[in-house]
């Protein structure tokens, strides 16, 4: 039997252990589980002959030792900090380790040790980042291999609810971390490339600045930018391209009602709320609006914001029951950030019959032949129930067709890497597209951002 050590057990794990329990058999495998809480993973192995659940803590250096040394490949599910002491392991051992996470820098300097040791390091290798880098790639090697020469590349993604289970004004409901849709766009201004010209949105004024996208079957969406839209020019090999766009999906509306959380304040997540613990809804909303010996909370806010009393955009205020005296925020020092955060899960949160929802929306713009082309290209996948969500179909899966795919010799090149290469995404996105993570291609006339210059 060969031997697949998986570091945590968390929300996303679920195809990815199902898909590697359902292959065990045929490729002979042994699954080895290990996370400081066991009962997630016990729940999702069943009585299921080839695993075994294990308590790890990454931190405690003997048994996690213990466990990489008995692995031939290493899967790490730990949040992206953890993955580094899992890494230096891997290399003293020689196995090769897969991770969904982003390259960090101290992942990256480990580069030229994993080749020395003909290790492979798959990173990025989830939903976003993942699906979006190898869908990305599959279509532009494509475009170069007919002599075409990129011109434009935009990529939108959006963790969201399924049309069936949208029934609240924002369109919208955590199927994630609800921290990091609280704190999205902090920490620096947005930044991309339009028509050759290097453009930035500051944080104040990110939610304002949007785009529409309609998605076939699917109606409209709206996406703002992401932080570092340039990380990727390099890497992807479009040093020259003109226009440059990575952005976050979510439902037209959202934004605009986002922002007032963020004109306001409410989303800084960097000083305590003073007697937050005493607090309630409506007392933490007044706390960032000016004082009034007769105006109400409600009046105050619309005024501030110059919200309408028929607006739309106050309706979803109202649905939140931000309002509301006696609901009590009931966090001690909290930031404003993490107040609001507890305010939204009361509404956001998935109930036990909600699915989820993952979609995804590539522009690729292109000269060939002296003609500018474009291709849309979209895919959109729902979730089953909340244990095999869409987040951890399009998280897990890839995860473990690549694990599969380097102990199988498929995947053979060395080094800290990201799904970039032919060798890499095209057995995965075919095998991917068995588990209805299909995109459709839609032949459209470039446009770009200046009509009148085609």
């Amino acid at each position: 039997m060969r031997n697949i050590l998986i570091i945590g057990a968390g929300k996303s794990c679920s195809y990815l252990i199902k898909y590697l329990l359902d292959n065990s058999k045929t490729e002979k495998l042994h699954i080895t589980i290990g996370d400081l809480n066991v009962d997630n993973a016990k729940k999702l192995v069943g009585d299921h002959p080839n695993t075994d659940v294990i308590h790890l803590d990454v931190f405690n250096a003997e048994s996690r030792i213990a466990a990489v040394k008995k692995a031939d490949i290493v899967v790490s599910m730990l949040p992206a900090r953890f993955h580094i002491e899992v890494a230096k392991d891997c290399i003293t051992y020689k196995k090769n380790m897969v991770t969904a996470s982003y390259v960090s820098p101290e992942m990256e300097a480990l580069d030229t040790d994993a080749k020395a040791n003909n290790l492979i390091f798959m990173n990025e290798i989830g939903v976003d980042p993942g699906i979006d880098h190898m869908s990305a790639m599959h279509v532009i090697d494509r475009i170069r291999d007919k002599g075409g020469k990129m011109i434009l590349f935009e990529s939108f993604t959006g963790g969201l609810v399924a049309p069936e289970s949208d029934n609240n004004l924002w369109n919208y409901k955590f199927t994630w971390n609800p921290r990091n849709v609280v704190v999205a766009g902090q920490g620096g201004a947005a930044k991309f490339l339009q028509e050759n010209q290097f453009k930035y949105i500051p944080y104040n004024r990110l939610f304002r600045r949007t785009e529409f996208l309609d998605v076939e079957g699917y109606g409209r969406f709206e996406g703002y930018a992401n932080r570092d839209s340039l990380k990727y020019q390099q890497v992807y090999g479009l040093d020259h391209i003109k226009t440059l766009y990575r952005g976050t999906m979510r439902r037209v509306g959202f934004s605009r009602a986002w922002n007032v959380f963020v004109q306001l304040g409410m989303t800084d997540d960097s000083y305590t709320i003073d007697d937050s613990i005493n607090m309630s809804y409506r007392d933490f909303v007044n706390s960032f609006l000016p004082y009034s010996p007769t105006d109400s909370v409600e009046l105050k806010f619309r005024h501030a914001l110059k919200i309408d009393q028929d607006d739309i955009v106050w309706e979803k205020f109202l649905e939140l029951d931000i309002f509301n005296p006696k609901k009590m925020v009931d966090l001690d020092k909290g930031t404003p950030a993490q107040i609001l955060q507890k305010i939204l899960m009361d509404s956001w949160t998935l109930s036990p019959d909600d699915k989820d929802m993952i979609v995804m929306y590539h522009k690729f713009g292109y000269e060939l032949n002296g003609k500018k082309h474009q291709i849309d290209s979209t895919m959109v996948t729902l979730g089953k129930d909340q244990t095999y969500t869409a987040m951890a179909k399009t998280v897990g899966l890839p995860v473990a067709i690549a694990t599969l795919a380097i102990l199988n010799g498929k995947i053979k090149t060395p080094g800290v890497q990201i799904p970039i290469t032919k060798e890499v995404y095209t057995p995965i996105l075919k095998e991917l597209e068995a588990y209805d993570i299909i995109f459709k291609e839609y032949e459209v006339p470039y446009l770009g951002y200046n009509p009148l210059n085609l």
